[in-house]
């Protein structure tokens, strides 16, 4: 029996909420055969010292090694500069002390480094895109391209994001939206066998509607003061940058045209005033909206008090390689949902399955017309919206597919593999 040693670089920290549902889960399942793990992440001082341990005791008799680092946020640009050369001088450490197969790469700075270590030492290398990160910052109005340092970071990106795609042994592709973008730029050696597809999968064990205890949830229920009567739309995740509020707050209006006893439960961890500001605008009153933080035990709950579930992600050209983890997560509780068109490969998922209503223009007419297909689709068939979550983002099924990446590329290396 052998054990395979690969490094996973992650520039997102595992005590932030997206690494502990879209980084820790995956390589805790992969881990189980027989792959030790040295796992690089950049960690936020404030969630470090709340949720080290914690993480620290998820690894606990696992074939994992947490190698967390301290990420660096001020000043832009020089402070990414030098949490480079820290990933950079902890890998060479690692590879000192073990005979490492590949490399994982989550994103474009860690890919920084994995296309290093393959141009010069000729370790396997994935490139696990997550989405078009450059694109995004633009998007995102992260980047001002009117600003010469912008505009030449962005060219240096654009310029290594083709170079990761040619020179990694395998690119994980979060969306087919994505992966046939990709295909479209005819780059050499690029086919459709090197780009698997990965959308962001949920825990379907955590988002399940049948571990959902009734007592409890009534007693979420009497703590958010919602009424048995109340019907209630929900909202789960950040308020800012992508995500529409001032147009999900008009759903919310048109909702309440068509049923009276309506509210409005959001669970975020941003400032509620985003939220309330939004219904103020349009004269909601705020006793309508209810704003919860919470943590990721207690958002099933909070999903399964909803009717619907809403999201509206701002599209752009990025957002081909946009896969809400959120959709799956909803889904998973068997809730149906309204959201947008163009974005990843939203509209075809939730279209196929029948799951929930899809609109192309954010204007009044287009949500009175969402809010009266998703009354005639209720009462939801909860059981057949969760199983077909798990037709196409369950944990197991990424596991599996990252498994078969590792593998094909292990088999490739079978002079590197060393006794356990």
């Amino acid at each position: 029996m052998y054990k395979f040693k690969t490094i996973y670089i992650s520039y997102d920290g595992m005590t932030d909420p997206l690494g502990q549902s879209q980084v820790i889960p995956y390589l805790l399942g992969l881990s189980k055969h027989n792959i030790e793990i040295h796992l690089i992440s950049f960690e936020k001082a404030e969630k470090y010292s709340l949720k080290q341990h914690d993480i620290e005791n998820l690894f606990v008799d696992s074939n994992i090694i947490w190698h967390p680092l301290k990420y660096h946020q001020k000043p832009p640009v020089i402070s990414t500069l030098l949490d480079i050369w820290h990933l950079r001088k902890k890998v060479n450490e690692i590879l000192i002390k073990n005979n490492i197969s590949l490399v994982h790469c989550r994103s474009y700075i860690s890919a920084l480094v994995g296309g290093s270590l393959k141009k010069d030492k000729g370790i396997p290398f994935i490139f696990d895109m997550r989405g078009f990160w450059a694109d995004e910052r633009v998007d995102g109005n992260i980047w001002n391209l009117k600003n010469p340092l912008f505009k030449s970071i962005y060219n240096f990106f654009k310029a290594k994001e083709k170079q990761f795609i040619i020179q990694s042994d395998k690119i994980v592709s979060l969306t087919n939206n994505a992966k046939n973008e990709i295909l479209n730029w005819q780059l050499n050696g690029i086919n459709n066998s090197k780009i698997q597809v990965i959308p962001c999968c949920a825990d379907l064990n955590h988002f399940s509607l049948y571990a959902i205890n009734a007592v409890q949830l009534k007693s979420w229920q009497k703590m958010l003061a919602i009424a048995d009567e109340d019907f209630v739309v929900s909202y789960v995740g950040s308020l800012g940058t992508w995500y529409m509020i001032d147009e999900m707050m008009e759903v919310f209006q048109a909702l309440c045209t068509k049923i009276s006893k309506s509210k409005f439960l959001i669970v975020t961890a941003d400032e509620p005033d985003i939220a309330y500001n939004a219904a103020k605008k349009l004269n909601i009153p705020k006793a309508l909206i209810v704003v919860k933080k919470a943590e990721r035990s207690e958002v099933p709950y909070l999903i399964a008090l909803s009717k619907f579930s809403i999201f509206f992600i701002k599209p752009s050209y990025s957002k081909k390689a946009s896969s809400p983890t959120k959709l799956a997560e909803i889904l998973g509780m068997g809730v149906p949902v309204i959201c947008n068109s163009n974005v990843g490969d939203v509209q075809s998922i939730v279209e196929e399955g029948n799951v929930g209503v899809v609109i192309n223009e954010f204007n009044k007419a287009q949500y009175e017309i969402a809010i009266e297909r998703m009354i005639a689709l209720l009462p939801a068939d909860n059981i057949s919206i969760a199983n077909y979550a798990k037709k196409y983002a369950s944990l197991e099924d990424g596991i599996n597919k990252y498994l078969k990446i590792y593998t094909d590329i292990f088999n490739t290396k079978s002079d590197d593999r060393t006794p356990l």
